[in-house]
């Protein structure tokens, strides 16, 4: 198993780099996240470009937190359960570090959570996104700087604008992220009148979606009002752009689906008009965080920053608050300064909810506009949906 730890590099980042003679003293953070092995690979890489920026603007491009050099102790998980595990478990017993951050799949995650409360040392969870993650399984070492599927969801049926007349069929992947977020979406709709006819779920790595799609479209054909496909599929095949290709106009149904990372978004040009929710894109957030982001990611990687490097953007100004906060570095003291914390981000301000410490934060209600100069679909802003419209369900209660 190969383990790869090094200390944050000068080079494009511009964070002092720590020395031997000050390695003792250094304030160990391990980032813990499938870099090999997967199609979710860009998502992590995302999340670690975005971590390691935020890390040097949080400190000034000093790489420093109360006189102590930041280090970064990278770890791949691979995107097995088993290799997490071991790694997450070296990082906090060998390695020693003050907590983690991670990790990308949330069923890969989700076997992280009984690590993080074993070895009594908090884990950031960064980018996973299903609402169990902090739900009665998790623990209170457990905090979540992603969005979780409720989010998504109440945010996606608002855009929807729900009551009788819709009628909604459901295509999710078959594990936690799809089934919490289906979850999610039917709690939204509870009360408005809405129905959801069928739920498809289909494995991960699927590219051919014509079964479900015909048994959707089956499913809504007859119904009167308005009848809606929504996704909510993480991976790629493309079931946007497969389910288009097979004329649900012919029924006069919609699909319906949220944002995604800038290399979909091209696919979205197949639906101007579209109307959905998304956690992040470069354009929407006004505020001096995401203008430093958006500047800096164009300059050194000669493109915008996406999804994922705002959440692991995210994740490091809640460590550096957290670690220039506290008055002690042990876990119960940082448990304590981490709860009910606010801090500002690239989406502007996030508080960790004491109660099951999922990070509130601001979604935004788009609409799919196509400009030929421009690569990919523009998912432009409708309004902001701030998170006391969101009836967020609290996971667990940490209090008890």
């Amino acid at each position: 198993m190969k383990i790869v730890n090094r200390i944050i590099a000068t080079t494009g980042l511009g964070i002092t780099l720590a020395s031997a003679a000050v390695a003792d003293e250094a304030a160990k953070i391990a980032l813990v996240h499938g870099v090999s092995g997967h199609a979710f690979e860009v998502f992590s890489k995302q999340a670690q470009t975005g971590f390691e920026l935020g890390i040097e603007y949080a400190t000034g491009g000093t790489g420093m937190v109360n006189g102590h050099p930041i280090e970064i102790v990278y770890k791949d998980t691979q995107f097995k359960p088993d290799v997490a595990r071991a790694v997450l478990a070296e990082a906090y017993g060998d390695d020693d570090v003050l907590l983690a951050v991670g990790a990308t799949s949330s069923g890969v995650t989700k076997g992280l959570l009984p690590i993080a409360e074993e070895y009594e040392k908090i884990l950031i969870v960064e980018p996973a996104v299903a609402d169990s993650l902090t739900g009665p399984d998790s623990n209170r070492y457990i905090f979540k700087t992603s969005r979780n599927s409720s989010m998504d969801m109440q945010a996606q049926a608002l855009a929807l604008a729900p009551d009788e007349n819709l009628y909604v069929a459901t295509l999710a992947e078959d594990y936690a992220f799809g089934r919490d977020g289906i979850a999610a979406f039917k709690d939204a709709l509870d009360g408005s009148g809405a129905t959801v006819v069928t739920e498809e779920y289909i494995p991960q790595g699927t590219t051919d979606f014509t079964a479900p799609t015909e048994r959707m479209f089956n499913a809504l054909k007859d119904k009167p009002g308005r009848k809606v496909i929504l996704i909510y599929v993480a991976g790629g095949g493309d079931p946007m752009g497969k389910i288009q290709a097979m004329q649900p106009e012919r029924f006069d149904i919609e699909i319906s689906t949220g944002g995604h990372i800038l290399p979909v978004l091209p696919t979205y040009k197949r639906v101007p008009g579209m109307e959905g929710a998304i956690y992040y894109y470069y354009e929407i957030p006004q505020n001096e965080v995401n203008d430093w982001l958006v500047a800096t990611h164009q300059e050194r990687f000669d493109g915008p920053p996406d999804f994922f490097t705002a959440g692991g953007m995210a994740a490091a100004l809640a460590v550096v608050k957290a670690l220039e906060t506290a008055e002690d570095w042990d876990t119960e003291t940082l448990i304590e300064t981490m709860e009910g914390m606010s801090w500002e981000t690239p989406k502007g301000t996030m508080t960790f909810r004491p109660e099951d410490h999922q990070a509130l934060q601001s979604m935004y209600h788009f609409k799919i506009r196509v400009d030929d100069d421009v690569e990919w679909a523009i998912p432009e802003l409708v309004r902001e949906i701030t998170a006391d419209e969101m009836n967020i369900p609290i996971g667990r209660d940490n209090s008890q």
